[in-house]
This record gives C-alpha cells, structure tokens and sequence, in this order.
C-alpha cells in the first residue's frame, strides 16, 4: 500500500477520531497486555482485523497487528504467542483449524457472517472457446485455448500464493487436468493477472473467491469439479480417482474466528466482543471495492464503516 501524503493522514485521523469519538466509555481492560490479532495477505482480512482492533481499542484493551502465516500461526496460537485470528476460511483452511482446535489449546470462537468461495473461474468470454463450461471436463478439451505460450499446449491455471494452499497442484494430478499450475506472488498480483487479461479478451483461468470484488466486476463463471466432500479431500478410494486425493472442487462455507484458548480467561471482555463480531459479504465486498478499486486507503474505509455503524459494533462489547 503507498504511503498516505499528509492531508489524507489527516483525513484519515479525522474519520477516525470521529467513529470512534462515539464510543462507549473506555471500560478497564482485564490485562494492559497486548492482544495479538494476526495480519494475512489480502484485503478483506486487513479490514476485518483493523475492525476489530479499532473496537477493543474503544474499550481500553492494549492491541498489536502481527503479521502472520495464514496456517502457519497456528504454532503461535497454540502457545499463546498470537491470540486471535479474524478470518480462517472453510475453503482452505478447515483442517489446520481443526488439528489446532483438536489440542484444546486453540478455539474457533465461531462464524465471522461472511461464506467463503474460493475456486477455478474463467471470465465469460472464453466459454466461446471452451462451451462445454462450467463442466470441469471440459477443460481438457480446452487446455490450448488456456495456454500461453510457456505453457503450451498444456493450459495455465493461476492459482493464489503457495501460503494459501488449497491443493491445485494435488487436483491436477488427480484429475488427469492437461495444465500447468503458476501461482500468484501475491493476492494483488493474482488480479492484476486478471485485469490485464480480461482487458484484452486474453485467455486467464485462475482462483477468485467471494466476498470479493472480481465476481461482481467482471463477467465470468466457477468450474463445477466434482463435489466436495471431506473423503475425497482424505481417502483417495473416495473419490473418482480410486489412487489419490483432492479429485473434487474445494469447500465452501463460513469464514471462522480462532484465538488462542486462553483468551476468555485473560480478557472475557474482548473475548466477548469477538465472538459477537458479524459482517457480511455484501458489506465486506464494498469495503474491498473502496480500497482495491477505489484508491482508497483502508484505514479511511475502517473509519467509515465505525462511524456509520455505531449501534452495531458497541453492541458488540456489551
């Protein structure tokens, strides 16, 4: 993100001065220790998390950003050396939060309101070259239609960066998929991908997920593979495929919250309010929108969804 000159540092200040200037009376935090909140790679998450952090803030509790691993801070939850993370999706991340909950030492503290979708789409005009789209069997027939030329004949995917998971590389294996997986550095070199393409009608298949602003902005569609199931993800017998795993789509569903067990002992308050927390896709979309598309800077955004919704996250802490 580029650095704000100073009249927007300003502007920023301002908004948040001014959301935040309606809060209720800063209560006495359980522990001046710091809460963790662990910071990802892409848009949403930094949102979501700054959120929350502005709204323990108003009520007295002491609050560091930590960037962190998507799945590799598990380690860090589990100690109590990171406490909460805001967005742990169903799409790739359901097993590590599983493994880590499994110990007793790590809590999924619930839904965030926001569902997941995280897939292979393609925009809408190149099911002119592939018609027989969104049917993942198509693809195959299809692969040179996808390819470029470092690729070729085989088709590209462009699957997200390598942190994310997500086992693309697993299902093009399985699924006998005649292309070559080139993952995206980062979440904004991932659609930068995208833009350039579809700005030039050029072929691109690649991971987009929901809530995001991509769906909304540009005409395209998901591939429907074989539907998810957790044996296809864990038996290889199960699938469709009897000699490997990941011959399905990906899961979709809830967007979690997980904290470090000791949590609700040390600050129940804010334990409280994160386990109210709700937002929705419609909501956190625009929210991407305003900073992606936009220009605007995420901290402005942040402020402006405080002071417009005051009832809401105050309730949040009651």
């Amino acid at each position: 993100m580029s650095s704000l000159t100073a009249p927007r540092k300003l502007l920023t200040r301002t908004l948040l001065a001014g959301a935040l200037a309606f809060s209720v009376a800063a209560q006495a935090a359980e522990s001046t220790d710091p809460i963790k909140l662990t910071l990802h790679d892409w848009t949403g998450q930094l949102i979501t998390t700054n959120i929350m952090a502005e709204v323990l803030k108003s009520a007295g509790y002491n609050v560091d950003l930590v960037q962190a691993d998507y799945l590799a801070q598990f380690a860090g939850l589990k100690t109590g050396d990171l406490h909460v993370a805001m967005e742990m999706w169903e799409t790739t991340g359901r097993d590590a939060m599983d493994e880590a909950t499994a110990t007793g030492k790590v809590e999924n503290i619930g839904e965030t309101g926001m569902m997941g979708i995280e897939e292979w789409w393609y925009p809408l005009y190149m099911k002119e070259k592939c018609p027989g789209l969104p049917n993942w069997e198509a693809l195959n027939d299809c692969a040179e239609a996808f390819s470029i030329p470092e690729t070729a004949p085989k088709g590209r995917y462009v699957g997200a960066p390598v942190t994310w998971e997500g086992f693309d590389d697993e299902r093009v294996e399985a699924l006998e998929l005649d292309y070559e997986v080139i993952h995206a550095g980062t979440d904004a070199a991932l659609f930068a991908e995208l833009e350039s393409a579809y700005q030039r009608k050029a072929p691109i298949l690649l991971w987009v997920y929901a809530p995001h602003w991509a769906p909304s902005k540009y005409e395209g569609e998901w591939v429907q593979f074989p539907k998810y199931s957790p044996e296809c993800y864990n038996d290889p017998s199960a699938g469709i495929n009897p000699d490997l795993a990941y011959d399905c789509g990906k899961p979709s569903g809830p967007i979690w919250k997980v904290a470090w067990s000791g949590v609700k002992d040390k600050w129940p308050g804010a334990y409280s309010a994160i386990k109210n927390f709700r937002l929705d896709n419609d909501e956190m979309g625009k929210m991407i929108t305003a900073v992606d598309l936009e220009g605007k800077e995420l901290d402005a955004v942040v402020a402006d969804w405080l002071a417009t919704n005051e009832s809401r996250w105050k309730a949040w802490l009651n």
